[in-house]
């Protein structure tokens, strides 16, 4: 009779960036010889790579899949490559889990091409709706409206929920009208903003969709404020974005040696404009 395969090993996660040696779920009674532990790989979140360095992420099914729903919606707005490479599957045939967040971010900013700033921001929506049963924001409005308990309670869902598209984040306590919650949310090192280097993109096709699909769509205010400095971001549940014109990021210049489509001699980025 062949040898039975070894149980499978999960990882755990802890402060730690190493392995550690964990007891097993063997039977008291060992063979002789047998040894009484195991060497488990201990999943961590990765550590944010400096400014102008990329975040090494392992990226399971899961991630890849969420990467790959999102990518194949996002096909349907953007332009076609000029130089398809014919090792890659066409985008139709390529399944969910085939995408890796490369190709992800390669949509989006294709997405950008030939599209003026409110066009690159419906099309985003269009996307998000998309992904959505029928109903689901009136279901939503009626689920959570905007009180203390439902922001905090969408903050805890963010960190989870959004780590494949924004990279590790953390729930902070902020002040809304002057009272202290916990519906906040760190984003250490936007993901989406490190990958893309673009700030049109991260303002564009993440900050302002986004806001707007919570408050008007889902009836939930929400302010984002990406700092261009470290690319971390601070999510707000509960507090109304302010008119773009009024916002800070409206005045934010190219990253000049990161985004390919920069425009390093523009006081403020093209894209914010257009």
């Amino acid at each position: 009779m062949a040898a039975l395969p070894r149980p499978m090993e999960l990882c755990f996660a802890t402060r730690a960036g190493t392995c550690q040696r964990a007891p097993t779920s063997m039977p008291k009674k060992r063979r002789a010889g047998a040894s009484s532990s195991t060497v488990r790989c201990v999943a961590t979140a990765p550590a944010p790579a400096p400014m102008g360095e990329k975040t090494e992420y392992r990226d399971g099914p899961l991630e890849r899949a969420f990467m790959g729903l999102f990518a194949r919606k996002m096909e349907k707005y953007a332009t076609k490559k000029k130089q398809p490479q014919p090792q890659s599957p066409e985008p139709e045939t390529k399944a969910v889990w085939d995408w890796d967040y490369e190709s992800f971010v390669d949509v989006s900013r294709r997405v950008m091409v030939g599209r003026t700033r409110a066009q690159q921001q419906e099309a985003v929506r269009e996307v998000l709706l998309s992904m959505l049963p029928p109903g689901a924001p009136e279901q939503f409005r009626k689920l959570f409206p905007p009180t203390r308990w439902a922001c905090e309670f969408n903050a805890a869902l963010t960190v989870p929920f959004f780590r494949w598209l924004v990279g590790p984040s953390e729930v902070i306590e902020v002040e809304i009208d002057g009272v202290r919650q916990r519906s906040g949310v760190l984003i250490k090192k936007c993901r989406y903003l490190e990958n893309s280097g673009c700030v049109g993109m991260c303002v564009n096709m993440c900050k302002i969709p986004t806001q707007d699909f919570f408050t008007n769509e889902f009836g939930l205010p929400l302010t984002m404020n990406p700092n261009f400095e470290d690319m971390s971001c601070e999510m707000i549940y509960g507090q109304a974005p302010p008119p773009l014109e009024e916002d800070p990021v409206s005045k934010q210049p190219c990253y000049p040696n990161l985004c390919s489509m920069s425009t390093p001699s523009a006081p403020v980025c093209p894209k914010l404009q257009a």
